[in-house]
């Protein structure tokens, strides 16, 4: 690459990190809870409040190793990405790839995802064992490898269809690829977003209405006191998987929907369900879906300029370009570098998220006692450990702890 061209593109691709961070930073301050609880966020109530010595030592028991496989695979997957990203072998390997640049890059996508897959799937075992022995998981090992097998080609097509377009971009564009990529790359992730629950999802679990009756009425007039449409809510069959209890809200528009654990209706009583209900209802009525979404789109904005940045530093030094197809086991060894080291960051404004649901929740219903014991049947039924460890929590923690949650229902009730 001419020097010109390389100042060019640099330049690119520092005005998309640039438009990018500034995107996700507004974005995450004007549309973010970051003070949720009226009052403040109180201080979490004391485990033995709640839970018995030895239901909280079968909680931790079970964590302990949940985070040993867990953390074992995210290193594992972490190093053989990293081999594969920025070894000489593997890159020699990449570079004497022949055919079609799309189809080079398409079938790398495939090797790495694949090699990525096989160097974790004794932890991924070992995960699902433990969730068996408690049990926590109903499938059989058949129907969970079916699982694993979907998931992977499912991340094949999507990743190359993200990395067919960036190389494109490169190609086509020289100089203003970072660009024209990011904003390309931001728009697909509102088109995902947009199109799982109905093109993903039924993939994997089947979906039928809530049948009418009175569960059905009050989740009804849930919805209009918080002045959300809702054309449906589904069941899905999670039972022939597992036996946690969960409910979510996916989509945005005309594919938002509100799905309820067949587990859920089996297990928990009226008042309870309606709490759940209504916390995925508040999910809708933020439209915090769409607010993920935004901030995915700009993180993606910011994550191509870095790229950028970071790839013209490489090639300096002899390595592929981005418009070499060869170079895209570099760019998923960065991609998976940074979606790690982003985490924290995530993790912090979905607990925030999640926290105003739960307040939505308990203000809608007027009833912090159901709330309160549907929290702690949840976390005996996935064996959440209360007491996380801090930095646990704070890197890997999507939620807040259920001892956070009945503190914020207790003040609230006061």
């Amino acid at each position: 690459m001419g020097r010109q061209r390389a100042g060019g593109t640099g330049r690119t691709a520092l005005a998309a990190l640039i438009v990018g961070g500034a995107l996700f930073v507004l974005l995450a301050g004007w549309l973010v809870p970051w003070h949720p609880v009226p009052g403040g966020t109180p201080a979490a109530v004391s485990a033995r409040s709640v839970f018995s010595q030895a239901q909280i030592d079968r909680a931790e028991h079970f964590t302990l190793w949940a985070r040993v496989w867990s953390w074992t695979g995210l290193a594992v997957s972490l190093v053989v990405s990293a081999w594969l990203g920025f070894s000489r072998r593997a890159r020699e390997w990449a570079a004497g790839l022949r055919g079609p640049w799309w189809l080079r890059a398409v079938v790398l996508v495939a090797a790495v995802t694949v090699v990525g897959q096989v160097a974790t799937l004794p932890f991924a075992a070992a995960s699902q064992q433990l969730f068996r022995v408690h049990g926590l998981a109903t499938a059989t090992w058949s129907a969970w490898s079916v699982d694993l097998l979907k998931s992977t080609a499912i991340t094949v097509v999507v990743t190359s269809v993200g990395l067919v377009l960036l190389v494109g971009c490169a190609r086509r564009w020289p100089r203003g690829w970072p660009g024209i990529a990011g904003t390309a790359l931001a728009v697909l992730v509102v088109v995902g977003s947009f199109v799982y629950p109905v093109l993903i999802e039924p993939m994997f679990n089947q979906f039928h209405p809530l049948p009418g009756g009175a569960l059905r009425t009050s989740i009804m007039r849930i919805a209009h006191e918080e002045d959300v449409r809702v054309d449906d809510v589904l069941v899905t069959d999670a039972s022939r998987r597992t036996t946690e209890l969960n409910a979510y809200v996916s989509g945005f528009g005309s594919t938002r929907r509100v799905v309820l654990y067949d587990n859920v209706l089996k297990t928990l009583p009226r008042d309870q369900i309606l709490s759940i209900v209504a916390h995925e209802l508040g999910h809708a009525k933020h439209q915090d879906v769409a607010i993920g979404t935004s901030l995915g789109a700009a993180g993606a904005l910011f994550g191509i300029g870095l790229l950028g940045i970071v790839v013209l530093a490489l090639e300096r030094r002899g390595w592929a370009g981005v418009d070499d197809p060869a170079v895209v086991p570099t760019v998923l060894a960065l991609v998976a570098l940074g979606m790690f080291l982003s985490l924290p960051v995530q993790n912090a404004i979905s607990r925030k998220i999640e926290t105003r649901a739960d307040v939505t929740a308990l203000e809608v219903t007027r009833a912090p006692a159901p709330f309160i014991a549907m929290q702690r049947t949840l976390a005996l039924r996935s064996l959440e450990d209360p007491t996380p460890p801090a930095l646990s929590q704070w890197w890997f923690g999507s939620h807040p702890t259920v001892l956070q949650r009945v503190a914020i229902a207790r003040q609230l009730r006061r």
